[in-house]
């Protein structure tokens, strides 16, 4: 028979004030499942990404026609509303998971030992930008899909991806001061790299705003700019971050440069060979909704990439692993 511990009046008062402190105060999880919290959230971010362009590329974007309802009269989908309605709903139950990830991700970081602030920190970050995200999503199904609004929820949502990102990758390192792997030369080259892929993302945004998937059967405003030539500076941009990153792995190569950088640069490239030809493909197709998805799942993934490269150029060991080994006895007799 379990025993089941009693819980004082000071404990439900301290639950109630500081629930993390509470938690933290009773659990320490391992550093893997801390790992695997913050993995389940940057995965979440990719999901709810993949699935918001579902909703889109089916036509299903004013599936919900307001918000926060998904009716006047109803705060669900109704049988009225059919198959787009319940892909619709079924997107906004999503974020409810992502911020369940997120929370998992926050409270295995506040309740690691010894306590990480860095890591909640950026735990509370990819919070605060879901719940952005979650009222700009409702903004743009109450302005009709604007496309300058679609675009603005897709860039917050890469954001949010950054920051999930670089959460994970500090769970997997210490606390010390970053020691760079590479010169200087090498760290600005890859910071323009990340420059060109924030622009071929933003400018990936403006082709899907100026083109044919508006969102919804309706007659949805469109960017108005020619979708064929914004796409082919699209296009353009993708030659140059492909270019960037050709010439990264040759200069990694040249300096001998540690496994680390290389492998990630070698995974970014092959990353945007495979989505430059659904790129490709897609375009002398006709847009194919089911092309057009696998393309929005390969910039989520392009940009973790390029994230993981730049977070490859620098190592932070343990604070612990700095400190000198203390003195044995055999060390101080011989001294």
């Amino acid at each position: 028979m379990v025993r089941v511990p009693n819980v004082t009046r000071a404990d439900a008062v301290a639950a109630v004030r500081n629930p993390l402190a509470f938690i933290a105060a009773r659990w320490t999880p391992t550093p893997r499942t801390v790992q695997r919290a913050a993995l389940a959230a940057l995965v979440m971010s990719v999901v709810i990404v993949v699935t918001g362009g579902a909703v889109r590329l089916t036509g299903s974007g004013l599936g919900c026609p307001t918000w926060p309802k998904c009716t006047d009269d109803s705060l669900t989908t109704t049988s009225a509303m059919g198959v787009h309605g319940v892909i619709e709903f079924g997107n906004r139950m999503l974020t409810y998971v992502l911020c369940a990830a997120v929370g998992w991700a926050i409270i295995a970081a506040r309740s690691q030992k010894p306590w990480r602030r860095s890591l909640t920190r950026l735990g509370w970050t990819q919070f605060w930008v879901v719940m952005g995200n979650a009222v700009l999503g409702g903004i743009v199904v109450l302005v009709g899909l604007n496309p300058y609004t679609v675009a603005a929820h897709f860039l917050l949502s890469s954001a949010l991806i950054a920051v999930a990102t670089v959460m994970w990758q500090r769970t997997r390192e210490g606390d010390a001061e970053p020691r760079p792997l590479v010169g200087k030369s090498v760290r600005q080259l890859v910071w323009v790299l990340v420059v060109a892929a924030v622009l071929l993302i933003a400018v990936g945004t403006v082709v899907t705003g100026s083109g044919p998937h508006a969102g919804d059967s309706s007659e949805v405003e469109r960017m108005p700019l020619d979708w064929e030539t914004v796409s082919k500076l699209h296009a353009v941009l993708a030659w140059i971050v492909v270019t960037l990153t050709f010439a990264l792995w040759f200069v990694l190569k040249a300096v001998d440069a540690p496994k680390g950088p290389l492998n990630r640069t070698r995974d970014l490239f092959l990353i945007l060979l495979a989505q430059g030809l659904i790129g490709y493909v897609q375009y002398f197709t006709d847009l194919p909704e089911v092309l057009v998805g696998l393309h929005m799942f390969g910039s989520c993934l392009m940009w973790i990439a390029v994230l993981r490269v730049l977070l490859s150029l620098r190592e932070r060991p343990d604070v612990a692993a700095e400190l000198p080994a203390p003195a044995t006895e055999a060390t101080l007799t011989r001294a």
